[in-house]
C-alpha cells in the first residue's frame, strides 16, 4: 500500500470503560492504537491525534483543540498535521493532490493492512469521495474509512463555517453528509476489521478473536 496517509483518532474519553486511555488497552499483547498503526504501516505520514508521550518512529502526535473536543475537531487537527508534514518535508513525502487519507479510530484492534487496502482501492476505482466499512446491518462505521484528502479537508471547512468557526462537539455524520461514500462490506478471512471496542465486553471479544 502506497500513496496514502493515515490519521488515527485516539483521544476519546472512554466513559463506558471508566475513562481509561482506551487506545492504550492491550489486545493480544499490543495496545489497540499500535495495532491500528501497524495496519497502516505503509502510510506516510501517520498521525495520531490524542495523548501519546512517546510516538514511535515515523508517527506524528498532535492534539485536537481543545482536548476532548470530539472526533471532528480531532480530524481537523490530523489534517492540519498532514499539511504541516507536506510543507516541512516536501512533496516526496506526501503529495496531497494524489493523496488519500485513512481516517481511523484508535480502538480497532482487528484492523488489517488488507482491510485498509480494500478501502483505498474502492476509493481509487469508484470515483467517490470516500469509502466506509458497514456492518452486517448496513450501519456505517464512521471511523473506519479512507477519503480523498482534499475532499475531506473541504468538508471540515464547510462544517466549521456553518458552525461559526467551531467544531467542538460536531458529529461525524454532519461532516460526511455532503460527501459521496461507497459502503464496503468485509468478506475476507478473520473477524470484522471494523470492530471497535467501546466497552469492556468488546475488549474481551476482541481478545478472544486474536488468540
Amino acid at each position: 500500500m502506497t500513496g496514502f496517509a493515515a490519521v488515527v483518532l485516539a483521544g476519546g474519553a472512554a466513559r463506558r470503560m471508566g475513562g481509561v486511555d482506551k487506545p492504550d488497552v492491550p489486545v493480544g499483547g499490543l495496545a489497540m492504537r499500535d495495532r491500528v498503526l501497524a495496519a497502516v504501516a505503509g502510510a506516510d505520514p501517520r498521525v495520531v491525534v490524542g495523548p501519546l508521550a512517546d510516538p514511535p518512529p515515523g508517527v506524528l502526535a498532535v492534539r485536537e483543540e481543545p482536548p476532548g473536543a470530539g472526533p471532528v475537531a480531532a480530524t481537523a487537527a490530523g489534517l492540519a498535521a498532514l499539511a504541516e508534514a507536506a510543507g516541512r518535508t516536501g512533496p516526496a513525502a506526501f503529495a496531497e493532490p494524489a493523496g488519500l487519507v485513512a481516517l481511523l479510530a484508535g480502538d480497532l484492534p482487528l484492523l488489517t493492512a488488507d482491510a485498509v487496502d480494500l478501502l483505498t482501492r474502492t476509493v481509487r476505482a469508484g470515483g467517490v469521495d470516500g469509502a466506509l466499512y458497514v456492518d452486517a446491518t448496513g450501519r456505517r462505521q464512521l471511523l473506519c474509512g479512507v477519503w480523498r484528502t482534499e475532499r475531506l479537508r473541504a468538508a471540515v471547512g464547510r462544517l466549521a463555517a456553518r458552525r461559526g468557526g467551531g467544531l467542538v462537539g460536531a458529529s461525524m455524520r454532519a461532516l460526511f453528509g455532503g460527501l459521496s461514500v461507497a459502503d464496503v462490506t468485509w468478506s475476507g478471512a478473520g473477524p470484522p476489521p471494523w470492530f471497535d471496542c467501546d466497552t469492556d465486553q468488546d475488549v474481551r471479544q476482541a481478545r478472544e478473536w486474536v488468540r
